[in-house]
C-alpha cells in the first residue's frame, strides 16, 4: 500500500495565505513563503499552492512567489489558480512547480486537460474539484467557487481521468473550513470509481477526520489548511496518530 501523503495547502490571495470558511469571509494566515518552507522541514510530504482569485480576475498564477517559494521547499510543490493555456503550465513548472492544478481552465477547455498530460506527462497533472452538494449528488463550481457549472461532479472526475489527469483534488465546499470533517460520502463515491489517486479537501477539524478521510473516504491523500496554519495540530502530530492507527505514513 503506497503510504498516505500529508498536504498542507496554501490559498493565497493579495500575496498572502488566506483562509475562510465555506470559500468566504477570508482571514490571514502568513505568509507563504515563509509557510511553505516551515512544512517542508516539518513533515509535509507536499505542498498545495492555490492562487485563489486568479481565475476571477483573469491573470495568471504569480510566478515571483511560485519561484520564492520553490526556492525554500525541497518536497513537490503543486500549484494552481488561474492556469489556462500550455504556455502557463510550462511558466509555473519552470518557476519550480512539480505538478499543476487545473480547475475553471479545465472546464471551460476539457482539451487543456488532455494537451497538457501528453506534453508534460499525466504525473503533472492535478485535476482540481470543487464540489457542492445537491439535493442528490454534487455540482461543479468553477471560478474560486463562485459559480454553479451544473456538471455532475462524479461523473465530471471519472471524465478528467479518461482526459489524463494524473489524480483528483477534490473539495468539499460544503465542509470547506467548518471543520466538521471531511464530506466521507462524496470521497468514497469518488474513490470507488477512480483509479487515479484522490486528493480529499475540506472540512479537517480533528485528528479523526485524517483517520476517516482514509479507512472511509479511501483517500489516496490528505489536505489540510487552518488546523495547521493556526497551530491547532502539527503535521507530525498528524502522521504519528495516523501511524498509531495502522495506516502508512512517511514519518522522518
Amino acid at each position: 500500500m503506497l503510504k498516505i501523503r500529508i498536504i498542507p495547502c496554501l490559498d493565497v490571495k493579495d500575496g498572502r495565505v488566506v483562509k475562510g470558511i465555506n470559500f468566504l469571509n477570508l482571514v490571514d494566515a502568513g505568509d507563504p513563503v515563509a509557510q511553505a518552507h516551515f512544512y517542508s522541514k516539518n513533515g509535509a510530504d507536499e505542498i498545495c499552492f492555490l492562487d485563489i482569485s486568479a481565475s476571477i480576475e483573469k491573470r495568471t498564477t504569480m510566478l515571483n512567489v511560485v519561484e520564492k517559494t520553490a526556492e525554500k521547499v525541497f518536497i513537490p510543490l503543486t500549484v494552481g489558480g488561474g492556469v489556462s493555456s500550455i504556455e502557463n503550465i510550462r511558466d509555473l513548472l519552470k518557476a519550480g512547480a512539480d505538478k499543476i492544478s487545473i480547475n475553471t481552465a479545465g472546464i471551460l477547455n476539457e482539451n487543456l486537460i488532455s494537451q497538457a498530460a501528453e506534453k508534460f506527462g499525466s504525473q503533472c497533472i492535478v485535476a482540481a474539484v470543487d464540489a457542492k452538494k445537491e439535493k442528490d449528488s454534487w455540482a461543479v463550481y468553477s471560478h474560486g467557487g463562485s459559480k454553479n457549472t451544473g456538471i455532475d461532479a462524479l461523473e465530471w472526475m471519472q471524465k478528467l481521468q479518461n482526459l489524463g489527469a494524473g489524480e483528483i483534488l477534490l473539495t468539499s465546499m460544503d465542509r470547506d473550513g467548518t471543520k466538521k470533517g471531511f464530506d466521507l460520502e462524496l470521497l468514497n463515491r469518488a474513490s470507488s470509481q477512480l483509479a487515479i489517486p484522490l486528493i480529499a479537501s475540506g472540512g479537517v477539524g480533528n485528528l479523526d477526520h485524517f483517520k476517516d478521510g482514509v479507512l472511509v473516504g479511501k483517500a489516496n491523500a490528505l489536505l489540510a489548511a487552518s488546523v495547521f496554519h493556526f497551530g491547532e495540530l502539527s503535521i507530525k502530530e498528524v502522521k504519528q496518530y495516523l501511524s498509531n492507527e495502522g495506516i502508512n505514513v512517511r514519518i522522518e
